[in-house]
């Protein structure tokens, strides 16, 4: 249910349209799910200036899992729509993207995460304007592309990971099964809602998911044209070990079973 805000009652998963929001219908909805952000949503969020939505006919939408700190108000102060969880269960990250999914109106999704952030936007935007137009990867559906640390923040062991990792995607993606880390996962507003979007009930590995099950009917290119900075903050403080084997083994649960193992995303602020 979508709705607004009305004195002290709170409407289930309350959408909130903001003053940036445009008449015209865009061409790309960032869509970027949150909770308990406000360390670093702020900056997040600038990286998508005014001049910026404009020449590529952008809309930001923040989905929120009912945030207990400031992240709503500074997510009001930015994004062009904001989406608010209130039903009582705690809310999956993959939920929440898929609530941004529901008000967004642009042709092509663009899924960021709130510590993510684009290398050069307005290349990146460029990029994914042409492959909207069929410019380039004509054939696919969707896209993955490059992720890694934020420079100011990148060690020795961050740049052999993500070295490693990337081209884990590309290759997944070359032999068909399909993947694409969910800091950035790009993808046709049609095909998403054709495939029935995130799974919802799965609370680690729905980014692995989403694009598996893409991979069964349409192509998926991972692009190095493209890149994002994502926050190291998991990696400090679980090690590189225990997050990889994390996801390996809900990967392979997901795969047989279509659940994962862990019963949430713990998250890290």
């Amino acid at each position: 249910m979508v709705g607004f805000r009305n004195g002290n009652v709170k409407f289930t998963n309350s959408f909130i349209p903001n003053v940036f929001q445009k008449v015209q219908k865009p061409l790309i909805s960032v869509i970027i799910p949150v909770y308990q952000e406000e360390k670093i949503l702020e900056s997040t969020l600038q990286s998508y200036s005014i001049e910026l939505r404009k020449k590529f006919n952008l809309e930001i939408i923040v989905s929120d899992g009912q945030s207990t700190d400031s992240t709503v108000e500074i997510a009001k102060k930015y994004a062009d729509k904001v989406v608010v969880h209130y039903e009582k269960h705690k809310q999956t990250i993959a939920e929440g993207r898929n609530k941004g999914a529901e008000v967004a109106l642009g042709d092509i999704f663009v899924f960021m995460n709130g510590d993510t952030v684009p290398d050069k936007p307005d290349d990146f935007f460029r990029t994914v304007e042409s492959w909207s137009k069929g410019e380039i990867f004509e054939d696919s559906y969707a896209l993955a592309c490059t992720v890694t640390v934020i420079p100011s923040e990148k060690l020795l062991k961050d740049s052999i990971f993500y070295t490693l990792h990337n081209s884990y995607i590309r290759f997944l993606n070359l032999i068909g099964v399909g993947m694409g880390r969910g800091e950035c996962q790009i993808i046709r507003a049609e095909v998403f809602k054709n495939i029935g979007g995130y799974n919802p009930s799965i609370a680690a590995g729905e980014d692995f998911d989403l694009y598996r099950r893409l991979a069964k009917i349409a192509k998926i290119s991972f692009t190095n044209k493209i890149k994002v900075y994502e926050s190291p903050r998991r990696f400090r403080k679980y090690g590189y070990l225990r997050i990889v084997f994390s996801w390996m083994v809900n990967s392979l649960s997901v795969m047989l079973s279509g659940k994962s193992v862990s019963k949430e995303w713990e998250a890290v602020r």
